[in-house]
C-alpha cells in the first residue's frame, strides 16, 4: 500500500511515517517510480508505534524496544529477552511517578477551585442563584 493509504487506515500524518521510516521503526520498499510501498503489516507496526509514544517512550527507546514485541496484539515476540523487561519496567516507574505527579497537581487545582467556588457559592446564598439568561452579575466578571 502507498504512504497515503497508510496513514488513511492508522490516522497517522504521511509526514510522521516518514520520520518513523527515517528513525528505523518503519520500513518499506521502493517503487521503480521511488514511491513508498508498505506491506499490509505496517498498519500494526504503526499502531503499536503510536501506543508507545503514547506511554511516553521516544523514538529511540522505541527502536530498541520494537524488535522485542509483536505488532500483530503487543506481546513478547520470540526475540524478547531480559532487555526488554527490563526496559519496560524502568519505563513503568517513570509512568507511575508521572501518575502521582498529576494526581498532585489535580489535588492542588480541586484545592484552588473549592477555593475560588466558596465565596461565590456564599455571595449566591445572599442574594439568590444566578440569574438563567446567561448574563453574568458584574461582581462575577
Amino acid at each position: 500500500m502507498r504512504i497515503g493509504e497508510l496513514a488513511r487506515r492508522t490516522g497517522v500524518s504521511e509526514r510522521s511515517l516518514r520520520y518513523y521510516e527515517q528513525e528505523g521503526l518503519l520500513s518499506a520498499q521502493r517503487t521503480p517510480g521511488g514511491h513508498r510501498e508498505y506491506a499490509e503489516a505496517a498498519v500494526a507496526r504503526v499502531q503499536r508505534i503510536q501506543e508507545l509514544y503514547a506511554a511516553g517512550l521516544c523514538s529511540s527507546k522505541i527502536s530498541k524496544l520494537l524488535p522485542c514485541m509483536r505488532d500483530s496484539d503487543g506481546g513478547p515476540a520470540e526475540t524478547a529477552d531480559e532487555f526488554l523487561v527490563s526496559e519496560l519496567t524502568v519505563e513503568r516507574a517513570r509512568i507511575d511517578r508521572m501518575i502521582e505527579d498529576l494526581q498532585r497537581s489535580r489535588s492542588l487545582l480541586d484545592t484552588v477551585i473549592d477555593s475560588a467556588a466558596a465565596p461565590r457559592q456564599e455571595k449566591q446564598q445572599e442574594t439568590g442563584p444566578a440569574p438563567q439568561s446567561g448574563l453574568r452579575p458584574a461582581a462575577w466578571q
